[in-house]
């Protein structure tokens, strides 16, 4: 079982040829919305790669929360601990150009009204041997809470440091499984400027120190992991990207329902990379997360 606490959010993306420098408006091409937040997004990543999910969150009582929630609702998570919250729905509001260049700018929204007690009721449902996927788009209060009812239950907590705040060392200190990118990685370390081997000695030295399993994603040269006193290497798929967006949270709810479903480490990460490879050719974030099947036959072809 797979509980997933974090962000809730609906995306409202609109398309122009480049843009607008500070007070100018230019025309768009195109505008769309879809469902997101990085929660969301991996809760309904790890159902698709066939676990069973809960998703702990908020929305608002706005004409947005069915629609953040369609996707989830249609692939079966169990929505038991998504609360009402006085704020609206969050909100991503995204401009892309032509060039692939963005501009993003996230209102938390109910997001924000997620609590450490909220944190505390949806681990409290959890089992030993469980897994429990955390983001930093809600209160690091309630990250923390969540972060130590795991540990007091002898559920597995995995965080993907991502957006990187401030808190997010200390928050990725309590974690089991921390899960980062390049960038975020060099920020949990506090230093920066890693060379391959510089940075597979610090993610020794970290792992060495605490115990905690460390997986940095590389982009197109796929994700390095130490694990046990072991590193291990996946390779992504070689595509032809079309968008992004949607390929660390699919890797990360992949990965937690590898885990879940008791696969060696070595395939968890292979699972999960190709998923993330996968996730990029298509546009958006929840409609790019790929499914099993898919997964799982592109796994086969590679042996």
């Amino acid at each position: 079982m797979i509980t997933v606490f974090g962000s809730i959010n609906m995306d409202l993306i609109a398309t122009t040829a480049r843009l607008p420098r500070p007070g100018e408006t230019v025309a768009g091409h195109s505008f769309t919305t879809a469902a997101g937040g990085k929660g969301a997004n991996q809760a309904l990543a790890a159902r698709r790669a066939g676990a069973t999910v809960r998703m702990a969150g908020a929305v608002g009582g706005d004409s947005f929360a069915a629609e953040s929630l369609v996707l989830l609702t249609q692939a079966a998570v169990n929505l038991d601990f998504v609360k009402i919250a006085d704020e609206p729905t969050g909100t991503a509001h995204i401009t892309v150009a032509d060039d692939g260049e963005n501009v993003i700018v996230v209102v938390p929204g109910a997001n924000g009204d997620v609590t450490a007690a909220d944190a505390r009721a949806a681990v409290s449902q959890m089992s030993a041997g469980d897994v429990l996927m955390l983001q930093l788009e809600v209160p690091p209060e309630a990250v923390e809470a969540a972060l130590d009812s795991a540990r007091a239950r002898r559920v597995t907590s995995v965080i993907n440091l991502a957006p990187f705040t401030a808190d997010g060392a200390r928050l990725g200190a309590k974690a089991d499984i921390v899960v980062t990118n390049e960038s975020e990685f060099e920020l949990f370390a506090g230093k920066s400027g890693f060379s391959d081997a510089q940075r597979e000695a610090e993610m020794r030295a970290i792992h060495e120190r605490t115990g905690q399993t460390i997986i940095v994603t590389l982009g197109a040269d796929g994700v390095i992991a130490i694990r046990k006193g072991n590193i291990f290497r996946a390779p992504g798929l070689k595509v032809d990207p079309v968008d992004t967006v949607g390929a660390g949270d699919s890797f990360c709810g992949y990965l937690a329902a590898s885990l879940d479903a008791g696969l060696p480490f070595a395939d968890c990460l292979r699972r999960a990379a190709v998923a993330g490879s996968l996730a990029c050719t298509k546009r958006g974030a929840q409609p790019a997360i790929p499914d099993a099947a898919e997964v799982d036959a592109r796994m086969e072809a590679r042996g």
